[in-house]
């Protein structure tokens, strides 16, 4: 994702609250609340008739009460409306992640030097009327490289972009510390915002909490925390991705059986769902919906707080990931839906490789190395987010573990309780939880500096940065980084995942597909994302 070595990591304030620490992980718990109907005024699904005008109903499966500020969401709702409300100077396809112009007129052609010089699109102006200037571009990107303001997307940034300098009124000039064109697809992670409005004060707090205005094909109507939040079509949008709905009421509905039903059978309230359970998806296309699933870096990892003996010794981590039954949890838990991980990245990444060590099933090894070790008797409590996919893995774990002698307890709970333990520093043995970086992009450093760095937040969790093979690790990270040669930048990047796999510090056990769900006769243009939520920037009614 980024280099984090001059980043410090977020306070749990800005980081969990507000990014909702596993809306990046694609993990928001069910703890958030299942949704309330919300204002009726704001309720209309448009279900079953009204034309081209009627309302375009979603369910999304993730809350929408975390933070709605771009510079520092991580939150799977807030993310993928403010992929409708905003525009970056470029934006990128939701699948392939090719970026294309969005606020600027063009992807520059040539990206191998320092300086990249953009025009803003003619005309563009915000939802509020005033119009886009390049005053509003320096003024996102100055809060996102301000060492005194902390947010999620100085992650993104922070180790390559020196500056962002205004030219003139419809130009700007990024300029670079050093060649980085994989820094081109990152620009759609810079929503640019109105600076006469989010210059003001208290105004971030505002955007926090859901206030969104952009330039993009939609504007935001109405917001109403763990509920919904409406959108209608921007009459002066004048960009590359037309509205094709006159208005959209996103759902949150984060449990399941509620989130199903809404979308179910004749009077079905929505035509769109994502984060579908597996269980459900012969019903549903049973009764005539569309369900298909987008497999990516969505997975159930491990990590081991490894300042907590035996956890230290790297081959105790090894024999617990040699000792799950990977195949009976894709069978079982994820109903094929998924894949025992055989590197950090997902198999369909473009820097994807296996990695030297891979966890096969593997008990007798497992106990091997525990003997090794000089470990018996050993007792395990997995501290565990409650979300629905993993907890139906957690048992599968639990029986691997327990058949080689590890006594295994596991202890499911809400997102926030968990976190708020490592944010206190207090003990715990083995996190299990869902990471997603893949809604950041496909970027292989992007992704493992999400994870990996010496003020990165899981490290921190993890207790490990100060082990000198990660100093080394984190070493390597940075000069891949700076690595001009993209076939030596991969294989470099692959040479440390070898490192990452080895230490098994942060790694994950299943790599899984997310589902979506849509009714083929009012929807076209649908594509199953595999992160969550959805986009319907190309969708149109049927």
């Amino acid at each position: 994702m980024r280099d984090v070595t001059d980043t410090p990591a977020p306070h749990r304030r800005s980081f969990l609250k507000y990014t909702g620490a596993l809306g990046a992980a694609a993990a928001l718990s069910s703890t958030l609340g299942a949704c309330s109907s919300g204002p009726e005024s704001t309720n209309d699904t448009g279900g079953s008739g009204g034309g081209q005008n009627a309302t375009l109903t979603a369910v999304i499966g993730y809350g929408n009460d975390g933070s709605w500020d771009p510079t520092q969401t991580a939150s799977a709702f807030c993310m993928a409306a403010n992929n409708h409300v905003y525009e970056g100077l470029l934006d990128t396809d939701p699948i392939s992640r090719e970026p294309y112009a969005a606020l600027a007129t063009q992807v520059p052609a040539d990206l191998t030097g320092t300086s990249w010089r953009f025009t803003l699109r003619a005309g563009a102006t915000f939802h509020d009327g005033k119009p886009v200037t390049a005053d509003d571009v320096v003024f996102v990107f100055d809060r996102i490289l301000d060492p005194k303001t902390q947010t999620l997307a100085k992650g993104f940034f922070a180790s390559w972009l020196k500056e962002v300098r205004r030219i003139d009124a419809q130009n700007v000039e990024l300029v670079l510390k050093f060649p980085f064109p994989e820094g081109i697809s990152r620009l759609t992670l810079a929503k640019i915002m109105p600076k006469h409005v989010f210059s003001q004060p208290g105004a971030w707090d505002d955007a926090i909490k859901g206030k969104a205005i952009g330039s993009g094909p939609y504007r935001q109507t109405a917001h109403h925390p763990k509920s919904n939040t409406t959108f209608e079509a921007f009459a002066a949008y004048n960009g590359p991705r037309r509205p094709a709905f006159k208005k959209m009421n996103w759902l949150t509905i984060v449990d399941a059986a509620p989130r199903v039903a809404k979308i179910s059978g004749a009077s079905a309230g929505a035509q769109i769902a994502d984060n579908i359970p597996y269980a459900n998806i012969a019903q549903l296309r049973k009764g005539g919906m569309t369900v298909q699933g987008g497999a990516g870096m969505n997975n159930l990892f491990l990590m081991f707080n490894t300042r907590h003996k035996p956890f230290d010794d790297v081959r105790v981590r090894q024999a617990l990931h040699y000792a799950i039954d990977t195949g009976k949890m894709v069978e079982a838990a994820l109903r094929g839906h998924g894949k025992p991980s055989s590197s950090f990245l997902n198999e369909a990444n473009p820097s994807y490789r296996p990695a030297k060590t891979v966890y096969s099933y593997d008990p007798e090894k497992a106990k091997k190395l525990l003997k090794a070790a000089g470990v018996e008797g050993l007792k395990i409590e997995i501290l565990s987010v409650n979300v629905s996919w993993i907890v139906d893995c957690l048992p599968t774990i639990k029986a691997s573990w327990d058949a080689i002698g590890v006594r295994t307890t596991l202890a499911p709970q809400e997102t926030t309780a968990v976190f708020t333990k490592m944010d206190q520093k207090q003990d715990y043995q083995v996190v299990a939880a869902a990471s997603n970086p893949n809604q950041f992009g496909l970027d292989a450093d992007l992704i493992m500096h999400y994870n990996y760095g010496p003020q990165n937040l899981w490290m921190g969790y993890a207790r490990w940065a100060g082990d000198p093979v990660a100093r080394q690790l984190f070493k390597d990270m940075d000069r891949a980084t700076r690595e001009p040669d993209a076939a030596r930048k991969k294989a470099m990047i692959q040479d440390y995942i070898d490192v990452v796999a080895e230490q098994a510090v942060l790694y994950p056990v299943v790599h899984n597909e997310l589902m979506t769900a849509w009714n083929p006769r009012r929807l076209t243009g649908i594509r199953p994302q595999p992160y969550p939520g959805i986009n319907l920037l190309q969708a149109k009614w049927a």
